[in-house]
């Protein structure tokens, strides 16, 4: 199966009601939405994040599945979550990887994550 067939986009939010400039704490929620345009089925199965913070350190976040779930997405279908990320910098991407299964072969792949920036909006005083 071609990882092409698999589409996964990303669209962050800065949460500002959970942040913290003082403590330098930066939240962002992200949501993801993984499109299975295969004639298979597909299990997400694990997920790798690199997270980068603007001071350029970075830190690695390594699971089974998504929140708590290794979502079955059937031909076709769309799978969609919400999760968290803190920063300590109001500036910073994530990139990632997501371990697939194509149940109908069998087969684990790959599907890369394209880089997103989280960053902090600009605000007028």
């Amino acid at each position: 199966m071609s990882d092409l067939a698999i589409n996964v986009t990303v669209t962050p939010e800065y949460r500002a009601e959970e942040s913290s400039e003082a403590e330098s704490r930066f939240v962002f929620s992200y949501t993801v939405s993984v499109h299975n345009g295969s004639p298979h089925s597909v299990q997400l199965m694990a997920r790798y994040w690199k997270i980068t913070h603007g001071s350029g350190e970075h830190q690695e976040v390594r699971g089974k599945g998504v929140v708590g779930q290794q979502p079955l997405i059937g031909p076709g279908q769309q799978f969609r979550y919400t999760s968290r990320a803190m920063l300590q910098t109001p500036v910073g991407v994530m990139e990632g990887v997501y371990t697939l299964l194509d149940t109908s072969t069998q087969r684990v792949f790959e599907v890369s994550i394209p880089t997103f920036r989280l960053a902090v909006p600009y605000q007028l005083h």
